[in-house]
Parts: C-alpha cells; sequence; structure tokens
C-alpha cells in the first residue's frame, strides 16, 4: 500500500519527517524525533559542516583560544550543536573565565551534555560531547562560578547561535 503524505505527519514517508519535532508513541515509549539518537558517517559529517568544525566536532580537535566566534560574544539567546542543532546552553549561563573558549556553568539541560574521561596529553580530564550526536564539545571543569561550580568550556566551532532579545542577561528579571 506504501506510504501516503496528508496532514497526518505519522502517515508519511520517515523521510519526510525526519529531524522534525515530532513525537512517536512505539512499543518502547513516546519519543521525540528531535531527541532521537543521530549517526552520520564521516563523508556525510564532511557535507554538513565545514573543515574546522568536522575536525573540532566529529575528531576531537580544539580551537585555539581567543580565536572563536563566541569566546567574547555577549547577545542574549541558545547555543545550539553544530552537528545536529540540539539546544546546549543559554546565554543566561554564559560567564567569561579568562580561558578564550566560551564558558557555561550550566547546560541548558542536564541531559543534553554527555560526558567521558579523556586521557590525551598526559591529563585527565572530562570530556563533553552533545548527547544527541557525540559530537565534541570541548571539557568541563570544576572551577566554574556558583551556583554548580563547574566550567564547560565549549569550543565555538561546535556551535551555533540562535539569538532571542527578549532574553535577559540576568535570570532574576
Amino acid at each position: 500500500m506504501g506510504w501516503q503524505s496528508n496532514t497526518n505527519p505519522f502517515s508519511r514517508a520517515p523521510h519526510e519527517v525526519a529531524g522534525a519535532p515530532f513525537t512517536i508513541i512505539g512499543l518502547r515509549g513516546i519519543l521525540s524525533l528531535m531527541e532521537a539518537p543521530l549517526s552520520k558517517t564521516d563523508d556525510q559529517w564532511r557535507e554538513l559542516l565545514s573543515e574546522e568544525q568536522f575536525l573540532i566536532a566529529r575528531k576531537k580537535g580544539t580551537e585555539r583560544a581567543f580565536t572563536g566566534a563566541y569566546w567574547d560574544h555577549k547577545a542574549h539567546g541558545t547555543y545550539h550543536c553544530i552537528c545536529c542543532h540540539e539546544p546546549l546552553f543559554s546565554s543566561q549561563s554564559k560567564y567569561d573565565s579568562g580561558s578564550g573558549w566560551p564558558s557555561f556553568w550550566q547546560a541548558i539541560r542536564k541531559e543534553a551534555i554527555a560526558e567521558e574521561t579523556d586521557s590525551q596529553y598526559g591529563m585527565i580530564r572530562t570530556e563533553i560531547l552533545c548527547s544527541r550526536c557525540h559530537a565534541h564539545l570541548g571539557h568541563v571543569f570544576e572551577d566554574g562560578p556558583k551556583p554548580t561550580g563547574l566550567r564547560f568550556c565549549v569550543n565555538s566551532a561546535c556551535l551555533s547561535f540562535e539569538a532571542n532579545p527578549q532574553e535577559s542577561a540576568d535570570p532574576e528579571s
């Protein structure tokens, strides 16, 4: 019988709704497609990303300090994963750590960030990744400001930014 396109998103072929913010109700419960794990080949990522973005986000590289687009960025809004557009950080939790990379004291939601132990370069650090597509974002350190004491040190090349001028830098206002 095949797939039919009409106003019901559940009757469309999977390729017609892939990445759309629909909810799927299945045998294992409810799953938002925007939260579904995302996996692509290196060739597919290369088609979507610049060479710098690919090397940093997919191959765990690092941009030089004080060179990225967002290290000194002051606009209000949301920072998203460059690979899958998952919301990761709010400008409300961004601060100047003096490190030369965008720094945040918390993720937009805890589940947005995955952590792995990174023992490269003779150090043991906690790597942070987008939990949806496993893009390398940077590292988290326990030298950040209150209330969390965390510093999510993120490569600008791994982020895109969506402005929200109504969002206040002060969460109390």
